[in-house]
Parts: structure tokens; sequence; C-alpha cells
């Protein structure tokens, strides 16, 4: 049997670590790095290797993967290691970024015949810690297919366009987080007002159309309090800032979406931007004196 690919995984974060773990429980040989060098000592414990700069991570990888904060993150770490890449690695970028970033990275690794795939993922921590979670691929079928076992150890995987058309699809899964999770939200402070059981009324539309997984998950963190971060506030915050842009970009009107982000800005404005996203529930309190 061939030796599996080594992969150099760059962020280890909230989503990035379970990801690095779930890599290397499949088998792949795997060197990290994070800026936040004590935040590796997971995976090295796991067998692991820890690198010293991105560039170091990436030299002698087959794959690099990039788990990174935003667009700009990403830009800037790709400058880094561009140096040190070689014709026939593969890099997989599952952060969430521009579209438009996204397929400028494409052409510029295209110029040195180096592979790429944007492949952002939906499920929050939940989903990185269970290997459930949704990537969305653009690029290329064939580099699609090089990538298959390495998603394969992270959840389900689709393409869905070529290059950038993965972005695209993360910020179509935001759009209805976003969205749905104010819903959820107005939804639990009608019925805790009016006098009903929020966790009941929760209970009773489970299965109905108003079903879920906004609601099963965020609508119980809403209703316990729970808001230590899966997904951010200041995460939604960025999404939501690509969708409107993109959509600029397209002569679209999103109202809903203008909304959710006013909304979500001035969540983070009250000092919750790095609570879990479904933390926009304290906002439309507050905002009704509740």
């Amino acid at each position: 049997m061939p030796a599996k690919p080594k992969i150099a995984f760059l962020g280890i974060g909230l989503m990035g670590l379970p990801m690095a773990e779930n890599l290397l429980r499949a088998g792949f040989p795997l060197i990290a790095w994070n800026r936040t060098a004590a935040k590796l000592a997971p995976l090295e414990a796991l067998g692991g290797e820890a690198a010293s700069s991105p560039a170091d991570a990436a030299t002698n990888a087959d794959i690099i993967i990039t788990m990174l904060l935003n667009g700009d993150v990403v830009e800037q770490i790709l400058a880094e290691i561009e140096p040190q890449l070689r014709p026939g690695q593969l890099l997989i970028d599952m952060s969430s970024i521009a579209p438009r970033m996204a397929r400028g990275h494409a052409h510029r690794l295209a110029q040195r015949h180096i592979d790429y795939l944007d492949a952002p993922v939906s499920g929050g921590t939940v989903g990185a810690v269970e290997a459930k979670l949704a990537v969305m691929a653009g690029g290329d079928e064939t580099i699609f297919q090089r990538a298959q076992p390495v998603f394969a150890a992270l959840g389900k995987s689709t393409l869905v366009g070529p290059h950038g058309a993965g972005q695209l699809a993360k910020l179509a899964n935001q759009a209805i987080v976003g969205i749905t999770i104010g819903a959820v939200a107005e939804a639990l402070l009608l019925a805790k007002q009016g006098g009903a059981d929020p966790a009941a009324v929760r209970h009773a539309i489970t299965g109905g159309f108003a079903d879920s997984r906004i609601l099963a998950v965020h609508g119980e963190r809403m209703i316990t309090g729970n808001f230590k971060p899966g997904g951010t506030v200041a995460t939604q915050i960025k999404d939501l800032r690509n969708i409107l842009d993109e959509a600029a970009a397209l002569n679209l009107d999103l109202p809903f979406i203008r909304l959710a982000y006013e909304l979500f800005q001035r969540a983070a404005e009250r000092g919750d931007g790095e609570l879990d996203h479904s933390a926009l529930y304290r906002q439309l309190a507050a905002m009704n004196k509740l």
C-alpha cells in the first residue's frame, strides 16, 4: 500500500486543532504550524511534528492545508510560503475568504504548476471534532479527486464548481446561518416574553417546517445561556461582510443579509465579538430591555 501524503497544516485554532487531530488519527503524517506554538502540543502527543514557521512546514509536505482567520492572514502566509513551494504540491485553503481572492490564489499558483483548491467548511467545532464537516470545494475535478482521502478524514466533501465556487458556497451557507440565528433568537424571545416556556416551544416545533440544525444547537445555547464559542460573532461579521461585498460585485441587493450584518455588528460593539454567534440573542434581548 502506498504511503499517505505528508500534510502541512497551517493554523491550529478552534477548528484547525480537531481537524489536524483527525488527519493524524487517519494515518496521515502531519507537520503543523501555529502562531501560538503551545497549541501544537496535542498534535505532537498524537505523533505530529511542530514546525517553527509556515515555510518550514510547507517545504517537504505533499499537501498544504491552510485554516486561517481571514483573507488577509491567508494572503500573508501564502506570501511567506510561496517561495518554498514546488511543482506538484497541492495547497488546500480551508479558510473562509472572498471568492475573488481564492480565484487569484489559484491563478497565481497555477503559474508555478502548484495545484489548488478552495475548500471552506461548515459544521462548527462539533463537526470538526466528530469528522462530520461539510467541505465545499472549488477547483478542477482531478485535483478534487486527489484530495478525497484527506476530505474523507474530515467529513463529507462536494465539488461545487471552479476555483472560487467553494468560497461562494460558504457564503451561501453563512447567509443561511446568520439569518436563521436571528430568526431563532427572535422566536425564542417572543415565546419567553409571551409567557411560554422557550425550551418547550423549541421541543414542540422540532420535526416541523421550522426545524433546523440552528434551532437544535443554537436554540439550546440561547435557552441555557451557554455562549462558549464554536463560530464567533466576529467570524460571522467577517463572513456577512464578504457576502455583501460579493453581492455588490454581482449587482445583487440582499436586504436580509444587510440587517443581519448590522445586528451582529451591534452585538460585537456591546462586547460579544468573541462569544458564539448564537449570542446575537443577547443583543436582541438587550434591544428589548430584557
